[in-house]
């Protein structure tokens, strides 16, 4: 199994290596600011900021959810504007809890890029360990359209399972596949919900609030204590059967990843998730805990 996570050491020791393209995504679901902010007060050496509303997220439609994704070919032609090839080495960091830099190593994957780690602990961890930072003028990740694209990043081989609202709703009482709500509890539950227009859950769901991967610190758990809580959580079931969603296809993408950690490999993306499913006042929505 490639290597999934990165130290800040280990990051430190690469630095130097201009094979690597290092990625910072800081993010806030609620100022959409704040991340380019962060990256001017500093980063990393050699990073490159990436917007994860206008370069990981597609055009909304009202009914697609918060974050749809982008066309599949103006997302490699972004990574390749930035000299993203084959052969090149990618590390993604956040502000620390990896939800926005999984939903990164998740798209990157998802166009068949395999050497992708994330800096566990993420800009948090790195400033902890001592590592240097900078401060000079932005560079995005951009998809520029109707020019030539330097180093065009072309192997496009989606390899990470992608569903959709119609795939869910046609399986919706199918017990062959496991659905897995990466939200809080208090919003599965129906109990709260401060961003989409209705509370609750899709029917069948069940719940894992995506901070439980994580251990105090911000880091990943170790991978035997990940795979015992998701064996559980399978029931049985094959990880192919599992698919991840969470308000907008975000955090989902911690649960699937920290499954990918603890070897149990092949799940999938429903990245409408509850903000897509909710659009639509005839499908049905549960509330309460899971049976």
């Amino acid at each position: 199994m490639a290597e999934l996570l990165i130290d800040p050491q280990g990051l430190a020791s690469l630095l130097p290596d201009s094979s690597l393209l290092l990625l910072d995504v800081r993010y806030d679901l609620f100022d959409h600011g704040a991340g380019p902010a962060a990256y001017r007060q500093g980063h990393i050496p050699g990073a490159v900021f990436v917007d994860l509303e206008g370069v990981l997220s597609g055009q909304k439609t009202g009914r697609n959810g918060r974050h749809p994704l982008p066309d599949i070919g103006a997302f490699a032609q972004s990574m390749g504007h930035l000299g993203l090839k084959s052969t090149t080495r990618v590390v993604v960091y956040d502000a620390g809890n990896s939800m926005a830099a999984t939903r990164l190593w998740w798209m990157l994957r998802w166009i068949g890029h395999e050497s992708v780690r994330i800096l566990d602990g993420g800009w948090s961890a790195w400033l902890a360990a001592g590592g240097s930072q900078v401060t000079q003028p932005l560079r995005y990740a951009d998809p520029v359209r109707g020019l030539a694209v330097s180093q065009d990043y072309t192997r496009i081989q989606p390899c990470m399972p992608a569903f959709t609202v119609d795939f869910i709703e046609h399986h919706l009482d199918d017990a062959r596949w496991r659905l897995l709500d990466a939200r809080s509890a208090e919003r599965y539950r129906g109990e709260t919900e401060p961003i989409d227009p209705v509370a609750g859950h899709i029917p069948g769901a069940l719940n894992w609030p995506n901070p439980l991967n994580l251990a105090p610190d911000s880091r990943f758990r170790a991978a035997d204590e990940l795979r015992a809580d998701y064996l559980r959580l399978l029931d049985g079931h094959p990880p192919e059967s599992v698919i991840h969603q969470c308000g907008s296809g975000i955090s989902a993408c911690h649960n699937l990843f920290a499954m990918e950690l603890a070897g149990l490999t092949g799940s999938g993306l429903y990245v409408g998730s509850w903000s897509e499913w909710c659009s639509d006042p005839a499908r049905p929505v549960a509330v309460g805990a899971s049976v």
